[in-house]
């Protein structure tokens, strides 16, 4: 076995491929720029990590590795992000050249070159080129659209047909892409390592079935039990609008979404057929890939998502929910007291039941009758203990979700919703003063999920205000009625 360099363990791929190559008995160093992220991964503890850029790191970082997995991709990553993945490429072609490592293996993008392919593709190609273009043998491995829970290519695809019934559609939905699972990806990348004779060349891989986009969607909506979708092609939707739509209705940004939809205009089918013979054919039909890949959705089992890669369009959102590829909607607020953490705490213990909510009651008790209208548990079930919560406790038509004594609270909704809900608090002090942070959280499911968030928006002004506000009040109450002497210290 050798010791393997991959740059960008911490990607959607990178982060499926390294447990594989530990699996296989291979020694494992992650070159990233953020090393915390690989905190998260159950494996971080058995590999090497080496904090670095691939387009200023040092031939040091690379000393000792046989083979070098180039899995790096800036796309959308600033205004020249195109001129930048060539630079970036070929400084690390050097720093492997001086390093003395004996192969590179290079997952790019699929795609004839004859002038009319899109940034994104052309800059892939572009990028296999530049790692060619030196004395190391290089195995540049070519992929369509990559079914998997997590990638954005998936997440698009999952998104625009569940949430739209009917769709207005730019003509690229009739252009055909053969499409491969993410585990025959990695096989090919596993494979790629492993041979004993260094692979050189472009090898095309993609599954075994070839669709246009809009087959593609139909299966999706086929396999997910859904009814049958609609699409309404119109020759005057722009990849710029249409980027904007998936922006819109999908978790994937505009600004990521922008070169994704320029590429669906171009062909993505596999034209030479050695792959095969060299490293295997795929194991994966694409029904197979797309069961496989819903099913973890689902389950909540999403290995990496593409929310992962370190891309200025998901650098704001580095704390995104541990469930991978859904939009969340949010209404968040907070204030401070000069009350205890146990007071507030305490007080945030009282929801419900007999308390209430502070504000908004009526909304709250109409909430409730229409829950009961629909089916649901309502207001009526109230709490077990009026002052003291357990994980898995009711709380009206909440459950206890999390909770951490002075710290943390999170209710989940079991309200009958287009969607899954949650609110929480995160109590936090810095010297005599507490902050109380309050998060309603919504994940919409489909288009009806939206409506009802936007729908119901305007009446967040008059019930979490006064929630948050509340709960400070009666733990200020609590406080003031204590003997001073038996009143613990902040921060206790």
């Amino acid at each position: 076995m050798s010791r393997v360099l991959v740059a960008g363990a911490t990607g959607y791929v990178g982060g499926r491929l390294v447990p594989r190559l530990l699996d296989e008995g291979h020694e494992v160093r992650c070159l990233v720029r953020t090393p915390g992220k690989l905190e998260r991964a159950t494996w971080h503890d058995q590999v090497e990590v080496t904090k670095a850029e691939v387009g200023t790191v040092d031939a040091s970082a690379l000393a000792g590795c046989d083979v070098a997995i180039y899995l790096v991709h800036g796309i959308g990553d600033g205004d020249d992000w195109v001129q930048k993945e060539v630079r970036d490429a070929v400084h690390f072609r050097e720093a492997c050249e001086a390093a003395g490592v004996s192969r590179l293996v290079y997952l790019g993008g699929m795609g004839v070159d004859n002038g009319t392919l899109s940034d994104h593709l052309a800059s892939r190609h572009a990028v296999g080129r530049a790692l060619a273009a030196g004395s190391l043998p290089v195995c540049e491995l070519r992929a369509a659209v990559i079914i998997g829970s997590g990638s954005a290519s998936f997440e698009m695809l999952r998104y625009l047909v569940e949430v739209l019934p009917v769709m207005v559609t730019p003509k690229w939905v009739s252009t055909t892409s053969q499409p491969i699972a993410i585990s025959d990806v990695l096989d090919y990348l596993l494979t790629a390592t492993d041979v004993e004779a260094p692979l050189n060349g472009v090898f095309e891989i993609g599954g075994p079935d070839v669709v246009s986009y809009a087959q593609l969607m139909a299966l999706y909506a086929e396999v997910a039990g859904l009814r049958r979708r609609r699409l309404i092609p119109v020759p005057v939707l722009t990849p710029r609008l249409s980027s904007h739509w998936v922006g819109l209705v999908t978790p994937v940004p505009a600004s990521l979404a922008r070169p994704l939809v320029d590429s669906l205009v171009n062909e993505v089918v596999v034209h030479d057929h050695t792959t095969i013979e060299t490293l295997g054919a795929p194991k994966r039909t694409l029904r197979e890939a797309i069961t496989l890949a819903l099913g973890r959705t689902r389950d909540g089992d999403v290995e990496t998502s593409f929310t992962a890669a370190d891309l200025q369009p998901f650098r704001p959102y580095a704390t995104d929910p541990s469930w991978a590829g859904g939009t969340e909607l949010e209404d968040r607020r907070s204030r401070t007291t000069t009350a205890s953490p146990d007071a507030v705490y305490a007080a945030l213990c009282r929801l419900g039941g007999d308390t209430g909510w502070h504000a908004g009651e009526w909304l709250w008790r109409l909430r409730g009758f229409l829950d009961l209208l629909w089916g649901g548990p309502g207001l009526r079930r109230g709490r077990r203990d009026p002052l003291t919560l357990d994980i898995g406790d009711y709380v009206d038509f909440w459950r206890v979700e999390d909770l951490r004594e002075n710290e943390f609270l999170r209710l989940r909704a079991e309200m009958l919703l287009p969607g899954e809900a949650w609110l929480e608090w995160t109590i936090t002090t810095k010297g005599p003063v507490t902050t109380l942070a309050q998060s309603a959280r919504f994940k919409p499911k489909g288009l009806w999920g939206r409506v009802y968030w936007y729908g119901v928006l305007p009446f967040h002004a008059f019930v979490f205000p006064g929630l948050l506000k509340g709960v400070l009040a009666e733990a200020e109450n609590a406080d003031a009625q204590r003997p001073t002497t038996a009143r613990p210290p902040h921060g206790s």
